[in-house]
């Protein structure tokens, strides 16, 4: 669709056509996540995945892209890996690795790239696994493979990149020392957050299943209870 072209030349609907296999890859994909997480809760399991979110680049945010990668405008479906993206959010570092073996157990696509910000992460600080898939898409004209993006990070970890990301667009990347000495800092005080968290995560993990799996019982017991001392309130008085 791009060839000879290029996306500043490209018409709206030019645009919704070329994005919308990316949105049906962007749903599916969701949908087939969170049934991951419903399996786990099915089988009383602690489920290493805590949401999943998603979305397609806007036409602007693709643009801007192109013009400061100095990409190949015929060629954005192949050399931008980002165009579609999902995120995956754990509660503890290990259900990352966890959520990897996952992945890379199915059929349904193809892991085309994986990168370890977490165990090498970036002299910003930045943390979370990058996953770049090779999803195929079902449309009336046949199949089209799209590359996706997936992150999968803690959500401690998502809260110090959700605080970078904001910055980084109101200083275009140049941020003062001081604040980027203060990011650096937070990120090692969000990792240290999530290393105490697993240093206690067995007790964490009962903690919710219990909360989760026996928490409603017992509400329906003791709301069995309450209605029971109600119907013998009434017959006392009558």
């Amino acid at each position: 669709m791009l060839k000879n072209k290029g996306v500043n030349k490209m018409t709206e609907n030019e645009w919704k056509l070329f994005l919308s296999p990316y949105e049906q890859a962007v749903s599916e994909l969701k949908v087939k996540l969170k049934s991951i997480r419903q399996q786990y809760k099915e089988n009383n399991l602690h489920t290493p995945i805590e949401f999943v979110t998603g979305r397609v680049k806007s036409v602007e945010s693709i643009v801007t892209k192109t013009k400061v990668r100095k990409v190949n405008l015929n060629h954005i479906d192949s050399d931008l890996q980002d165009i579609a993206g999902l995120r995956i959010m754990c509660q503890f570092v290990e259900d990352i690795y966890e959520v990897v073996d996952l992945l890379r157990q199915r059929n349904d696509f193809k892991i085309v790239q994986e990168r370890d910000y977490i165990a090498n992460k970036k002299a910003s600080g930045y943390r979370s696994y990058h996953l770049v898939i090779e999803y195929p898409v079902q449309l009336i004209t046949g199949e089209k493979k799209i590359l996706v993006e997936i992150q999968i990070r803690t959500l401690a970890m998502n809260f110090w990149a959700t605080i970078e990301h904001s910055l980084n667009y109101k200083y275009q990347g140049e941020f003062p020392e001081e604040i980027n000495t203060r990011l650096e800092l937070t990120a090692e005080a969000a990792y240290l957050l999530d290393e105490e968290m697993s240093k206690i995560r067995d007790e964490i993990q009962e903690a919710q299943h219990l909360f989760t799996y026996r928490g409603p019982r017992k509400k329906q017991e003791s709301d069995s209870l309450e209605n029971q001392e109600k119907e013998d309130g009434e017959v006392h008085d009558e």
